[in-house]
Formats: structure tokens, sequence, C-alpha cells
């Protein structure tokens, strides 16, 4: 049973299904095709469980894996900024930030949170092997070294320059967890939608995912209500969903994506893009159950995630929007 069915209270999680789907409801740049979930999900093949990829992510003694993925997951965003950034052969934007940070792990030791706190954005493009001529590039390492710092210095004055600190004191509850992470406003993924308050926090509930997975459910990556953790809100996600014909576009909308254009954050576009992908995997995910198959929100996430991966969906352009959150 769950920590909000326990204690009747609403977590993080309800919060989050609840808004976005009250945006769905709202929406009128993007819809929810309910109309083709019951088929969708008759068809989806199971999935492979989530699982992380060894040679482009570090393992070391409890401590630095969790200083890793706790750093890692702090700058895990930046997709808008992806188009400029120089990639390692055969990685995406993802994966050439992830295998960077594991190198630097690697070679000289996970970060301490005072080296963190006083970074900058040089040094981060050291770090990621990036080129700070190029204006977006040195935005993005700009937006790193502030997400970094922030981390450092929230981790040096609250738990003493652990890293294990926060996941200790969320005491096993990864909702308790996003609440200590909320403190640094760049994991605050919350953002306004005509009067309405809508949670996402995308970064913070995948680190309870990255550790779950790192650890195997034991130690650190214990969470009691890992169930609970909604499809992780990017633009990856939304671009498979909207492939597979479950999200229907303006045509307004969808001609700025074929375009290149900026979607930007905190639009109402934007925002519906996020809030929809979220609500269509809970219907996805109850129409599943409601077949007998028993799945997580964060399981289809991983399985929309690797099929992202495909060639039918990297031959199309998706949503691009410049952000700290994805």
């Amino acid at each position: 049973m769950t920590d909000a069915k326990v204690t009747g209270r609403h977590d993080v999680f309800d919060r989050i299904r609840a808004a976005c789907r009250t945006v769905a409801e709202r929406a009128e740049h993007v819809r929810v095709c309910d109309e083709r979930i019951e088929a969708y999900a008759a068809a989806l093949p199971a999935g492979e469980p989530p699982r992380l990829d060894a040679d482009r992510h570090f393992a070391g003694n409890e401590a630095e894996t969790v200083a890793y993925f706790v750093t890692l997951d702090a700058i895990n965003f930046g997709s808008g900024y992806f188009p400029y950034l120089a990639k390692r052969t055969g990685m995406s934007g993802y994966y050439t930030i992830a295998a960077g940070l594991a190198d630097r792990f690697r070679a000289n030791g996970p970060f301490s949170a005072s080296e963190l706190a006083a970074i900058t954005p040089c040094d981060c493009a050291r770090t990621f092997g990036q080129d700070m001529r190029t204006f977006p590039i040195r935005e993005l390492m700009g937006l790193f070294a502030r997400a970094l710092s922030d981390l450092g210095a929230h981790v040096e004055r609250r738990f003493e320059g652990r890293f294990e600190g926060p996941i200790e004191s969320a005491d096993r509850s990864a909702d308790r967890l996003i609440e200590i992470l909320s403190a640094q406003p760049l994991f605050r993924d919350e953002v306004p939608y005509r009067g309405l308050a809508v949670p996402f926090y995308k970064r913070a509930q995948l680190l309870t995912s990255d550790l779950a997975l790192a650890f195997a459910g034991k130690g650190p990556g214990r969470f009691r209500d890992l169930a609970r953790l909604t499809v992780f809100a990017d633009n990856l996600v939304p671009h498979v969903l909207r492939v597979d014909g479950l999200l229907d576009y303006s045509e307004p909308l969808a001609d700025a994506i074929e375009r290149g254009a900026l979607i930007r954050a905190g639009s109402d576009e934007e925002i519906e893009i996020r809030a929809c992908a979220v609500h269509c995997v809970e219907l996805i995910r109850e129409a599943l159950a409601e077949s007998g198959r028993i799945v997580t929100s964060r399981d289809l996430d991983q399985t929309l995630w690797h099929r992202g991966q495909e060639a039918a969906y990297k031959g199309r352009k998706r949503h691009r929007t410049r952000t700290v959150f994805y």
C-alpha cells in the first residue's frame, strides 16, 4: 500500500496526474486521441525492464554511485540545445553528457559539494567536451554551472557535503525526495497554466528511478512508493505518442515543430505537450490494467523512450524547448 493510501493525503504523484488530466481536458493545441488508447494498449508489446547503460554511466562504491546520479540528474536537461551539442560518436545528447560525467568520475573521483558550488561554465565545457564559442552551448554550459552550483551549495549547507544526505532524509520515499530536491530552483518543475499549478518534476522523479536501477532496489535505491512515479515528461515520449497517433497537435503547433521553431518554455503549447503525454500514458496504463496487464507508468516510459530511438521516430522532428526541466 502506498503512502498516499495509508495517510489519506495527496502526494506529488496525485498532484501531477490530476493537473495533467485537467490540462488535457482544457487543451487547445494538443489533443489526446482517447478513441485509440484501447487498441494501442492491446498492441503494445511487453517492454524490457528499465535498465541503465553500464558503459555510459558510472558505478563505484555506494557513496560514489549516489554522487554520480545526483550530479547527473541535476543537469539532465538541455534537449532544446542538443542540435548544437558536440556529441560523442554514436551517442545521443543525453548519453554524451552522462558519459562525459562518468569519465570525470573514473579519472578524478566525484566532485565534492564545495567543488560543485564553485563550478563555472568553462569547467562544464571542459568536462563535457563542448565549444563555448557557440552561443546555445555557452548558454547551456551556464545553466549546467548554475544547476551544479545550486546542488553543491544545497548538499554542503543541508547535508554536510554528503550526497547520500538527501536520500537518507527522504527515508525511502520518492515523494519526500522530490520535495527535498525542489528546494533547488532548477529542480522545481512546476509551471502555471491558466490559473492552475502544473507539476511535472521530471528530473527529480528520474533520479529516484536511476537510483533504484543502480542499486537494484536496495539501499539508496529502495523507495516504497516507486510504483507511483509518472512518465518522465520531456520531448521524446510526447513525440513517440504523436508519431503513433495518440497525440494530435494543432496545425500551427505542428507547423512550428516541422520548421524547427523553438516552442517557448512555459507556453500553453509546451505545457500541453508535456501534460497530455503524462495523461495519455495514464490512460494506456489503465487500459492495460483492465486487460489484466499490470505495468507502471515508469515501465511505459522505458518502453516509449526506447521506441523513440528507432529510425522511424528519429527521422521526424520533435518539439524543441530550451528549458532546465528536460
